[in-house]
């Protein structure tokens, strides 16, 4: 049907989808800030001025931070869709920002797939997905690994009551799960949106090892990189505690909020209950954790995904002849 409308139509429609998805961002955002039923617009902001937070050096550095963070994430991204098609930094930029600014919105960053796959030509956009999945499962798998060791010293560190039973039902119901995934995944007859498994196995073994080395150290490096962004406010909010222990409640928080499925835009609500359970433990009061988590959620996906706001209003669909 789509196919079937006038040229002019068709523009029309286009340019309505775009200009709707940086609506829709905006309103999820300022929604976001002003009805916080756990942290007031304006005492965040009191809060903030109080704590000397909007000095120039504090501010700087914490922009700096933020900076790095999405430029090892562009670098990452480049990495690994030029083994598909060559991009350019800028083009890696422009694809990762605004596929942010769609995802922000969608249920667990989902719209970060297709946004990334509409800037490639119909016969690439799977293989762009499967590499973009690569991409997050990489990122998630260092999460979960620093967040497992940090959750078993925060464990031991806190003496913190463990339910080992259910604990032991949820590891048996993932073994099983695991299991059926893995003997479906034997099987050639199984697919993932009409492609077999056996193709895209055969996919994933085509990409060089040091793609897959170097997805790994970008997925590492940003991860040390908000960890500390994390710390560098907890200093800024004067939170008496040093950076092992502060690393020890950080890698645990951000294991335990990425396994809570969550739509993006109130990610910042999922890792805030955590945060201030975990630190609460550690004597740190909530209004402090808000705050820092409130400001980590602004730095490092509203204003990024504000600047990935024009690159959707600009985007134009590629041309299946080029």
């Amino acid at each position: 049907m789509f196919r079937a409308l006038p040229y002019k139509t068709k523009q029309f429609f286009f340019v309505l989808i775009k200009f709707s998805i940086v609506v829709l961002a905006f309103y999820f955002i300022y929604n976001k800030l002003t009805t916080n039923d756990n942290l007031n617009f304006s005492a965040f902001v009191a809060f903030l001025s109080k704590n000397n937070v909007f000095s120039l050096k504090n501010a700087s550095l914490l922009v700096i931070l933020s900076v790095f963070n999405w430029f090892f994430e562009i670098l990452k991204w480049q990495n690994l869709a030029s083994f598909v098609k060559k991009i350019n930094f800028k083009k890696a930029l422009q694809e990762s920002l605004g596929a942010l600014t769609a995802s922000l919105f969608t249920p667990n960053r989902i719209g970060d797939y297709g946004a990334k796959a509409m800037c490639y030509t119909s016969t690439l956009r799977k293989r762009i997905m499967l590499l973009n999945f690569l991409s997050n499962l990489m990122q998630m798998s260092i999460t979960v690994i620093f967040g497992v060791i940090g959750l078993s010293f925060f464990i031991s560190k806190y003496n913190v009551d463990v339910d080992y039973y259910n604990i032991f039902k949820v590891v048996v119901l993932l073994i099983i799960i695991a299991g059926f995934v893995f003997f479906g995944t034997k099987q050639n007859r199984f697919k993932i949106k009409g492609i077999s498994i056996e193709k895209i196995k055969t996919f994933i073994k085509r990409i060089p090892l040091k793609i897959h080395f170097y997805n790994f150290n970008l997925s590492l490096i940003r991860y040390f990189i908000f960890s500390f962004q994390f710390y560098f406010l907890l200093l800024i909010f004067e939170v008496d505690i040093n950076y092992i222990n502060a690393m020890v409640i950080i890698t645990s928080m951000y294991v335990l909020a990425s396994v809570i499925p969550s739509i993006f835009v109130f990610d910042v609500v999922i890792k805030g209950s955590v945060a201030v359970y975990l630190f609460s433990i550690a004597g740190t009061n909530e209004i402090t954790i808000l705050c820092i988590v409130t400001l980590m959620w602004l730095l490092n996906f509203v204003l990024p995904s504000i600047i990935g706001s024009y690159y959707v209003l600009n985007f134009n669909l590629p041309s299946d002849n080029n």
